[in-house]
């Protein structure tokens, strides 16, 4: 962890563990949290969409925050602020500074398909709330594009820091470089993840490590260091639940993965529904093959 720029290195979006009757266990994500610092990642992500934010109420999207900073401390929580308003967004992200968190995670307007003037103001809106802002360039949920270009300019106009790109396509980083040399890149995908530690990212905002933190970290750091030997070894072996992460199913397949080895994933809300009987045996004979080659 970088404590000026506390989004580099890796950090969990992280699943949230769930009871039967599908309130949240808070008492599990304490322990979640603390047990992936424990096993080598950076910090925590919470309230991103692997954490189910949009179908929490605004007491349990607090708490949340709250449980993270009390498990892991403030320097390693970045949480997820995205809301359908830019005042709900800031005042999210003045919820996160008041918990003790050192930086916020900030999708574009994501309820509508919002213009580039609409994008900029929104970031400049929620920057107000003094936390710096990474940028999640999601067009796939969102239909709002962060290409280079509008990135460049959220950067020079001090509105982020950094950004999650889950464009998947790999190709932005160079751009991005070009454009905004001090603007940090954060692997958004995992099954990215290679190829953008290649091209120059700072951190991963990480989904499998929920599952397997150890294997995953080890894969970071050799992607960045230039160890490709490793790292090519690694990500092929990981791969296979690495590209779930971009999926539709991805918190399931997550959740389902640290069911197999011995985490709490656990049910989801709805509307989200189980996954298919072929898409569990695809994860969970993926998950088994990483566990039976140690890499859990």
């Amino acid at each position: 962890m970088t404590e000026h720029r506390p989004w580099r290195g890796v950090l969990v979006a992280t699943a949230l563990p769930l009871n039967d009757d599908l309130s949240v266990n808070h008492d599990r994500y304490a322990e979640h949290c603390a047990w992936l610092v424990e096993n080598g990642c950076d910090g925590v992500v919470p309230n991103g969409s692997l954490g189910e934010y949009q179908v929490l109420t605004p007491k349990e999207r607090a708490r949340v925050v709250e449980t993270a900073v009390a498990a892991v401390g403030g320097q390693r929580v970045m949480p997820g602020v995205a809301a359908y308003g830019s005042a709900e967004s800031r005042r999210w992200a003045e919820q996160a500074g008041e918990a003790g968190c050192r930086a916020v995670m900030l999708l574009p307007p994501n309820a509508y398909r919002a213009d580039e003037r609409s994008a900029v103001a929104h970031y400049a809106a929620v920057a107000e709330a003094g936390l710096p802002v990474v940028a999640y360039n999601n067009p796939i949920d969102t239909k709002v594009d962060l290409v280079p270009e509008l990135l460049a300019r959220l950067h020079g106009e001090g509105h982020i820091q950094g950004v999650k790109e889950f464009s998947g396509d790999v190709r932005r980083a160079y751009r991005i470089a070009e454009l905004a040399p001090e603007l940090d890149l954060l692997i958004g995908a995992d099954d990215v993840l290679l190829e953008l530690a290649v091209a120059g990212a700072k951190g991963w905002v990480a989904g499998y490590p929920n599952a397997l933190p150890q294997a995953s970290v080890e894969l970071y750091h050799a992607a960045v260091d230039g160890d490709l030997d490793t790292a090519r070894a690694l990500y092929r072996q990981l791969h296979p639940l690495l590209r779930w992460d971009s999926r539709v199913e991805f918190v399931q397949a997550i959740k389902l993965s640290m069911d197999i080895v011995g985490r709490h994933g656990g049910p989801c809300r709805p509307p989200r529904v189980p996954l298919l009987p072929e898409q569990e045996a695809a994860v969970r004979a993926a998950t088994e093959k990483a566990v039976a080659a140690g890499l859990a």
